[in-house]
């Protein structure tokens, strides 16, 4: 830390350079209030990437059959296996790693009423463990349980839009609806975490037990698809292949067959994206730092500048007995203070911008689709700030070493 008179001095030499020292103060401002900024609107964009994942499981996977396209065992190519119940349960007793699996059956266009209001949806059959891998959200009463599984029960679970339609303003959980001539006791109503064109359909959708659909609709034990989340520690990765063989040895599909069993993984969606954005993030970090040392060699410029023209008053110093050390340390620390201050005037500024952009888009309720609540971690900002000590230090390193070197007969001749 500079004594008093060293300030004093650092201060004095500011104010009769103002308009140079201003312009090289100005290109370390700049950097670290770009560096600041980009990484701030970089961050956006992250989060409103990945608000599109919600709060739904990230390590799962979705599973569905295809048509085949290679024979196998007799059967001709072109086949389109169905999922079943049971696939579910051999999954679950073969495949220890798989924590939660759901599967869904739907029916389109089926008529649900209460009273005189009346309207088509789709119908879900589910089992209980949908909820903790999709993001929904439960507005009213509870989900699909246990003991509606094992009873076949005749309750429902209904979109937020549908209750809307259905019931208005009235109270739903308790009362019955009538889906396809058949009454249903609502217990619940759901949505989506985040109202999206591919969860419009939550809002309209009204679920029922799975083995409730098999008996009221006579659908046999099928099911259009199924999601399974892997257990803790685990990847969903390592058990996919583990899940798709099981599922061709079950419904004689080649082994090799690159269809018959499609999937999707948004552990890999999930993992391809983090990877993206990371060097997304360092690029910005790059094109910042990069601002930033032009600056940097701006002020190692001033600060040579300064030497040369300090040469005679720095020969006199030495000549009084003061040591390389503490010409070193004068220099050194009108080097930082001029980085420092102008960088944190920077990281302030590009802070307050950043701000002012968030506050904005809540004030005016404005959305988009891939940026939200752009933002400057605090890890950014102490980086930010070690960075701005670190540069001021080497901005004056090399014009203090030079003026250590200074010999005081030389300096006391210099004009």
């Amino acid at each position: 830390m500079p004594d008093r008179d060293t300030l004093q001095e650092i201060l004095a030499t500011i104010r009769k350079h103002k308009l140079r020292t201003g312009l090289t103060a100005l290109g370390v401002f700049w950097g670290i209030f770009m560096l600041i900024f980009v990484l701030g609107m970089g961050k956006g964009l992250e989060n409103g990437v990945f608000r599109d994942f919600g709060s739904r499981a990230k390590n799962v996977m979705y599973v569905w059959t295809e048509r085949t396209t290679q024979p196998y065992q007799g059967f001709q190519p072109g086949r389109a296996p169905q999922l079943q119940l049971e696939d579910i349960i051999a999954i679950k007793q073969h495949i220890p790693e798989v924590q939660y699996i759901a599967p869904r059956l739907s029916l389109q266009n089926i008529p649900a009423s209460y009273q005189e209001i009346s309207d088509k949806y789709e119908i879900r059959g589910e089992l209980q463990d949908m909820i903790r891998i999709e993001a929904l959200r439960l507005h009213e009463g509870r989900y699909i349980n246990k003991l509606d599984i094992r009873d076949s029960r005749k309750v429902a679970v209904l979109g937020k839009r549908t209750a809307e339609v259905l019931f208005g303003n009235k109270e739903c959980i308790g009362r019955y609806i009538r889906i396809s001539g058949m009454e249903f006791r609502v217990v619940g109503i759901f949505g989506p975490l985040q109202i999206k064109p591919w969860t419009e359909s939550d809002l309209e959708a009204i679920v029922i037990p799975l083995t409730t659909m098999y008996r009221a609709f006579g659908t046999g034990e099928r099911v259009d698809y199924f999601v399974c989340s892997a257990a803790p520690k685990v990847l969903v990765s390592t058990i996919e292949p583990k899940v798709k063989s099981l599922l061709k040895e079950r419904h004689r599909i080649a082994p090799d067959d690159p269809r018959g069993i499609g999937g999707f993984n948004l552990e890999q969606e999930y993992q391809g994206l983090a990877n993206l954005f990371g060097g997304i993030k360092a690029f910005l970090w790059f094109v910042g730092i990069g601002t930033l040392l032009a600056g940097i060699v701006g002020v190692s410029n001033i600060m040579l500048i300064t030497v040369k023209e300090r040469t005679k008053e720095i020969g006199i110093r030495k000549a009084l007995g003061a040591t390389p050390r503490s010409i070193i340390n004068m220099i050194l620390a009108e080097s930082v203070i001029i980085t420092g201050f102008s960088g944190y005037l920077g990281l302030i500024s590009g802070t307050l911008v950043i701000g002012m952009i968030n506050f904005g888009m809540m004030a005016n309720n404005v959305e988009l689709d891939n940026f939200y609540n752009p933002q400057v971690n605090f890890s950014v900002g102490l980086s930010a700030i070690l960075l701005l000590i670190v540069a001021g230090m080497a901005a004056g390193l090399i014009p203090a070493l030079q003026a250590a070197r200074v010999e005081p007969v030389i300096a006391l001749r210099d004009e």
